[in-house]
């Protein structure tokens, strides 16, 4: 059975009930999506073809620390970088280096900063120089998969309407859904209840109640959904070396619906970044 408890009583652990945060609570999470994604849009202009995924990560920790911020992947579980970045067929968990991109790459940067203690989650596609039609196509049908997801996180549906919604669009496209990863609470813990499937059937699973607050981060591929984890125990690659994408807001519901805390302060949402 589903619980759900005031954010304010609940235990600083992820015991499976699922917390409602209140107005304030909110504004909190709202700072620190919106520094989340302040850097992502920085970003924009620093990634182009030579630079490193190791100079990104660097650029993503000075931020973080201008603004009093700690990226909660520093160290979370032996993970010793501020951010992931996951190249063509990486799926998700990237580990930062020294390879530099080339002209026709497509990256993802997935950023958690931690604010006054609370998370703000957000990940978004990049182009280096100039990008095959392919992966520009997987790249815009995964942010309306994204975008599809967020329309339907609304009071009275579910999460299974979320992943339907996310899943219909998706292979309509002649594309495939990860299955193997998924969204997440998230509040002044990484990783809460409940979790959030990119795929599902309509009415199933948990029903969505203002003041829920949790990510969409749906992973697309061009080819199979099969994915695998490198020797790392981290970098997910797509197992037929296809073209992987990824988009990541943070949401909480409301009344009448959502709350985007992540939204790009500058429009700057999806690629071409201008």
């Amino acid at each position: 059975m589903v619980r759900y408890i005031d954010a304010a009583e609940a235990p600083m652990a992820n015991d499976g009930v699922i917390k409602l945060y209140n107005k304030d609570d909110f504004a909190g999470l709202q700072r620190a999506g919106q520094l989340t994604a302040t850097v992502l849009d920085k970003l924009a202009d620093l990634i182009v073809p030579g630079i490193t995924t190791e100079e990104i990560d660097r650029a993503v920790y000075a931020f973080g620390l201008e603004h009093d911020a700690v990226p909660a992947t520093l160290y979370y579980r032996g993970y010793t970088k501020s951010s992931c970045t996951s190249i063509n067929h990486v799926v998700c968990h990237g580990i930062p280096n020294e390879k530099p991109l080339r002209d026709g790459d497509i990256i993802n940067v997935d950023v958690t900063y931690v604010v006054d203690g609370w998370h703000g989650d957000s990940s978004r596609m990049y182009m280096v120089g100039t990008p095959k039609r392919a992966a520009e196509r997987l790249v815009d049908v995964t942010y309306e998969s994204l975008m599809r997801g967020i329309e339907a996180a609304r009071p009275g549906n579910t999460t299974g309407d979320i992943g339907a919604a996310i899943q219909t669009f998706a292979e309509g496209e002649r594309c495939s859904v990860v299955r193997d990863f998924c969204g997440h609470g998230i509040g002044r813990l990484f990783h809460d209840a409940p979790n959030i499937l990119h795929y599902g059937r309509p009415g199933e699973g948990v029903e969505l109640r203002p003041g829920m607050v949790f990510t969409i981060e749906p992973m697309i591929n061009l080819g199979r959904a099969h994915v695998k984890v490198l020797s790392d125990g981290w970098t997910a690659v797509t197992r037929d070396r296809s073209l992987s994408a990824q988009f990541e807001h943070m949401i909480g519901i409301t009344e009448d619906g959502c709350q985007i805390f992540t939204q790009s302060p500058s429009g700057r949402n999806k690629p071409p970044y201008v």
